[in-house]
């Protein structure tokens, strides 16, 4: 038994207003559970059935602007009127240009995130996780071997893994990498009757490390960071 991944965790001062716009961007429900946590996901999401789609989880922090991590999301789009219809939607929701360029934008709280060109897909809104990094070769096998996914597409700079159904997870070689300019991170849950315990100790024999990031000692999941320092959560499977 492996691990899934089964939301897209972000970081932001007001949980329930970011919760709304990535609800309403991505044609989702929002839903609040109180403590400073929203979700963005499909009308009727259980998160520990077998298949469920990878959502959004939105947390609140007291500065967003210090959350170290260095991945983005990537929406699908799959006709050039698709594109400018979802472009627009987004920017009427609130998003605004980031870096210049058009379908690269920012959310209400700043959270980079990109709008593909036009392709094939039939895997929900989501296109992809993309994360900056040192060495796009050495991440896809720690996190190919933790997820038990493949490699679809490699070149010297860039790595795709992807399972069927779902949003792929890129790695892009990135010269300077910088700390701020993201702020999401993954979380993953053991498969159906998978064990948290083991798949922790697991991922520590592939070169994954515990940190601490204030989660304190009572929490249910385990923070962990991969072998180039990109912290990510282990929760523990449902009942």
């Amino acid at each position: 038994m492996g691990l899934r991944v089964v939301q897209v965790n972000l970081k932001a001062r007001d949980d329930v207003a970011l919760g709304r716009f990535w609800a309403a961007a991505l044609g989702w429900v929002a839903r609040s559970g109180g403590h400073g946590a929203t979700s963005a996901a499909p009308a009727g999401f259980v998160w520990t059935e077998p298949g469920a789609p990878v959502v959004v989880d939105v947390i609140a922090v007291p500065d967003p602007a210090t959350v170290e991590a260095r991945a983005h999301l990537e929406l699908a789009t799959t006709s050039r009127a698709h594109h400018a219809e979802l472009v627009t939607s987004l920017r009427e929701l609130g998003a605004t240009p980031a870096e210049g360029q058009g379908t690269v934008l920012a959310d209400p709280e700043g959270n980079v995130f990109c709008v593909r060109e036009p392709q094939e897909w039939d895997g929900g809104p989501i296109a992809a996780v993309v994360v900056d990094c040192a060495d796009p070769q050495a991440m896809a096998r720690f996190w190919g071997e933790a997820l038990d996914w493949t490699v679809h597409e490699a070149s010297g700079g860039h790595t795709v893994l992807r399972a069927a159904g779902g949003p792929g997870l890129e790695f892009v070689r990135t010269p300077h990498l910088r700390t701020t300019r993201h702020r999401a991170h993954l979380d993953v849950v053991p498969s159906h009757g998978g064990d948290q315990a083991a798949q922790v100790a697991r991922l520590r024999e592939r070169g994954a490390t515990l940190v601490d990031v204030g989660q304190g000692p009572d929490v249910s999941w385990t923070v962990l960071a991969d072998p180039e320092g990109n912290a990510f959560c282990v929760l523990a499977p449902g009942p």
